[in-house]
């Protein structure tokens, strides 16, 4: 994928002071051809405004953004559209609470995408087995762990065979072991040859996953660079502090 970003602007109106506040101030960068881009900086930065304005989920004040060549559309029938060609996960899993693992996978097949429920079920078959939640597919959201619940998130933004995928933090809410599951299967998607933008405090699996990285911070990216670059001779006294407070020692 080709990312173009330019100039890209959104603010947020504060309901309780109704004032402005400006969360991406005019924000520039574009990619090469590559399959996975990381987004990493400080909390407050705009790291998941600027996911949702690429997923479609947000349209920016000012502002594009194209993929490929292609501009995003800011209409409600194009958005609509773009994002069914596309998968998200968030951190929160937002899985039905009544719904089992499996049924949770095949709603977007069926009540969007119009499959069959014969060949919706076919399709999540071999992904459920081969991400190891064959076992679990029975099971409703309560009854999974952390990491299991993460996963099926990702599984059903999967299936659906999108252009490419969009995560937020997906290992925020979790502890160490259930972080390792949910990174493996990101690795594993890598490795298949899945495009995904991805926002994460993980640096170590940052550097390993990543193409391209995008530091975001204060709305704007300073620095936009390989990971090679950006862990190891970037001179940005920004990006400096932020790894000092997130590397480990």
């Amino acid at each position: 994928m080709n990312l173009a970003i330019q100039g890209l602007v959104q603010r947020f109106t504060d309901p309780r002071s109704s004032a402005l506040t400006t969360v991406l101030d005019g924000l520039s960068f574009t990619t090469g051809d590559i399959q996975s881009l990381v987004l990493v900086g400080p909390s407050g930065g705009g790291k998941s405004t600027l996911l949702r304005i690429l997923a479609g989920l947000d349209v920016p004040v000012a502002g594009t953004v194209a993929f490929d060549g292609a501009i995003l559309p800011t209409d409600d029938a194009g958005l609509l559209r773009y994002r069914r060609t596309v998968g998200t996960v968030f951190q929160a899993y937002n899985l039905f609470p009544h719904l089992t693992a499996m049924q949770n996978l095949l709603l977007p097949l069926v009540h969007v995408h119009g499959l069959t429920d014969t060949a919706a079920r076919e399709r999540i078959r071999e992904p459920l087995a081969r991400f190891g939640l064959a076992a679990h597919a029975h099971k409703r959201p309560a009854e999974l762990s952390g990491g299991q619940k993460q996963r099926v998130a990702i599984l059903r933004a999967l299936v659906v065979q999108p252009r490419r995928l969009f995560l937020d933090e997906p290992t925020s809410a979790l502890d160490p072991e259930m972080t390792a599951e949910v990174l493996e299967m990101i690795g594993e998607l890598k490795a298949a040859g899945t495009q995904f933008v991805l926002v994460t405090h993980e640096m170590g699996f940052a550097r390993r996953v990543a193409d391209e990285i995008a530091f975001i911070a204060g709305g704007t990216c300073p620095v936009h660079a390989t990971p090679a670059d950006f862990f190891d001779r970037c001179r940005d006294t920004h990006v400096a502090t932020f790894l000092q407070r997130t590397l480990p020692a």
